[in-house]
Formats: structure tokens, C-alpha cells, sequence
């Protein structure tokens, strides 16, 4: 069977945790070989709405295609073929505002009453577009991504995890680690918040790693940082490569991803992988990822961030296998499976 794929992400901006997904997702369906991969891509120039609803359905008819599958909300809605949805998340419907514009809350409406199949990557994501599509709600798919190197338990050869602590000059406290807390969504004023009760409660002295590029939010933040006396304790080392935050994330005593809405949250994942313990809002979609291995706690609630995070740091050892075991469940095999078995079913 002859799949379409919209790898728009690989070319054009989009946000990394996307072109991950696609890049790992359609190399892993390409290996296993049980659909033959046509890999759709604009091309420099052309306007992406014109090139996925005028040449795509024309594309889909040219090339024999059985459908096209869209790892966005956004698919061509004419031409032959079937069409799959991706929806990741409905951040509007947990009080967020990032990517809750009107374009995305138009194509999450009508998008599943085009769409043959709608593939979500947790329950969690699911649950909300069952509630909301009600007759549709049938047409719902789980495909769970996947993690893999340089995000595992050991540094390769000849790589000493310790190195990104000079680099960045870290110091030997416990490190907890914000992965790409640099905007609203990622929530840090939750992490900063929970760090100052922890201290001020006589609780272990911890160093938060703040990971990603300036913004006008960590600016914000970074007042925040100041207003709470945290100053010394609070690093800011910018965008790392993916083997340096590996690298940081086995060296460190906690992750925090208390975004209040995600439709996966691939770094809770990452960092469940490298061994570490990972804070996760209660009833999210990360905390469905982390199950028993994650450290769920209330956002909202400084004492009780603070909790998770003295229990990071106390079982930094006793859990860290538990932690690994759950990521390997893990893997963009099992995500090209579970998007094989959805074209399987269609046809």
C-alpha cells in the first residue's frame, strides 16, 4: 500500500518536538517496510496551505496513493485517497493560550469530520476529542511516539556526561533540569516557585537548568528568579545539541515538565530514559507517559513541587531502573506500528 506522508515539518518551521516526530516516526516506517513510504514535501517558495490543498490532491491521484497521513491538524481535505489527522493537543480546553488560535481550533472541528482516522498520542488527548466529537469520537487513534539515542541510560564511547557540567559551569548541587522552559506553556514559574519552598522549608539545596533559546517569557521569569532570592540558583545556558542535554540529564537528580497542557511531552519521556526522575502534573498527558515511574505533583501547589522534588533527589538511585524499563516501552518501532496498523484497518 502506497502512504503519503506530509513531511512539511522537515523542511519549514515547526516546532522541534514535530520535526522529531515526523523525522523518527517515518524512518522507522520506512525500515520495517510494511508500507512503501512516498514522502511529501514542499519545495522552497511555494505557500504551505496552497501546496497541501491544491497539489497534494492532485499529487495523491498522480503518484497511485492509498492516502495521504498528516502528522499535523492540517491535511489536504480533496482529492482520492484516505486521509489520517494528527491532533497532538486542545490546549484551550486546559486554560492555555499557545497554539490556540483560531486556525488550530478550526481544523480540530472540521478536520475529524473530513478525516477517516484522527491519531492522537496519548489517552489523555484522546479523551478530550472523544468528549468533544461525540458521533466522530469512533474514528480516535492512541499511536504513542517513541524515544531513542542519544536520550538512554550510558553515554557512548569515549563520551564523559560530566563535561557538559564544565562546559556550562554548573556546580555540584543537585541539578534540576526545565528542557525548553523558555515558554508560557512549559510553566518554570511552577518549578521556581516549588524550588523556593523546598529551600525554604530546609530541604536540599537544588541548582535549576533552564534549556532553550532567550525569550520574552524567560526574561519574565528570570524577574521571578530574582523576586524569590534564587539567583545563584538558577542557570540559564541556552539551546543545547541533544547529546549535551543527554549528557546533562544523566548527570542530574530531577526534569520537571509541568506544562498544564501537552499532547505527549517528549522531554518527561527523554528523561525517564536517561534515568531520571521527572515531575509530571497530576492526570496529564506526561504523567500518563511517566506512569508509575514519574513524580506527580499539583503545579499550582509550591509545597507540593517541593515534595517531588525532595523525592528526586532522595531516590535519585533507588528508581532510576524503574524509570529506564518504562522508556524502553517506549520506541518509534512501536510508533510505526500502531500508524501501520491505522492504514491496515483502513484499508
Amino acid at each position: 500500500m502506497r502512504v503519503g506522508f506530509d513531511c512539511s515539518p522537515l523542511v519549514r518551521p515547526h516546532p522541534l518536538g514535530i520535526v522529531r516526530v515526523v523525522h523518527e516516526t517515518v524512518g522507522a516506517i520506512e525500515a520495517r517496510g510494511g508500507l512503501e513510504v512516498v514522502r511529501l514535501a514542499p519545495t522552497p517558495g511555494q505557500e504551505l496551505s496552497s501546496w497541501r490543498q491544491r497539489l497534494l490532491p492532485k499529487l495523491a491521484g498522480e503518484r497511485g496513493l492509498a492516502g495521504i497521513h498528516s502528522f499535523l491538524s492540517a491535511f489536504p481535505l480533496r482529492g482520492p485517497g484516505r486521509r489520517v489527522q494528527t491532533i497532538h493537543e486542545l490546549p484551550w480546553r486546559h486554560g492555555v493560550g499557545e497554539n490556540a488560535g483560531p486556525r488550530h481550533r478550526l481544523w480540530a472541528a472540521i478536520g475529524p469530520l473530513r478525516a477517516d482516522r484522527v491519531v492522537c498520542a496519548t489517552e489523555v488527548v484522546a479523551g478530550d476529542l472523544r468528549r468533544r466529537l461525540l458521533p466522530g469520537a469512533a474514528r480516535v487513534r492512541v499511536c504513542p511516539w517513541g524515544v531513542g539515542p542519544p536520550f538512554g541510560p550510558a553515554p557512548p564511547p569515549g563520551v564523559v556526561d560530566e563535561a557538559v557540567l564544565h562546559r556550562y559551569r554548573l556546580p555540584e548541587d543537585p541539578l534540576v533540569v526545565c528542557p525548553g522552559a523558555v515558554r508560557p506553556k512549559k510553566n518554570l514559574a511552577a518549578v521556581l516557585h516549588g524550588v523556593a519552598h523546598l529551600h525554604d522549608s530546609g530541604g536540599p539545596r537544588v541548582h535549576v537548568v533552564v534549556t532553550g533559546e532567550e525569550t520574552a517569557q524567560l526574561r519574565g521569569d528570570l524577574g521571578l528568579v530574582s523576586r524569590l532570592g534564587l539567583n545563584r540558583h538558577v542557570s540559564t545556558p541556552g539551546v543545547l545539541s541533544d547529546e549535551e542535554l543527554a549528557g546533562l540529564l544523566r548527570t542530574s537528580a530531577a526534569a520537571t515538565v509541568l506544562s498544564t497542557s501537552e499532547g505527549f511531552g517528549l522531554p518527561a519521556l527523554e528523561a525517564l530514559s536517561c534515568g531520571v526522575g521527572v515531575l509530571v502534573p497530576r492526570a496529564s498527558a506526561q504523567a500518563e507517559v511517566a506512569g508509575a515511574a514519574g513524580i506527580e505533583v499539583e503545579p499550582a501547589d509550591p509545597e507540593s513541587v517541593a515534595a517531588g522534588l525532595r523525592l528526586a533527589v532522595e531516590q535519585r538511585e533507588r528508581d532510576r531502573e524503574l524509570r529506564i524499563e518504562r522508556a524502553r516501552a517506549f520506541t518509534w518501532e512501536r510508533s510505526a506500528r500502531a500508524i501501520e496498523a491505522v492504514w491496515e484497518e483502513l484499508a
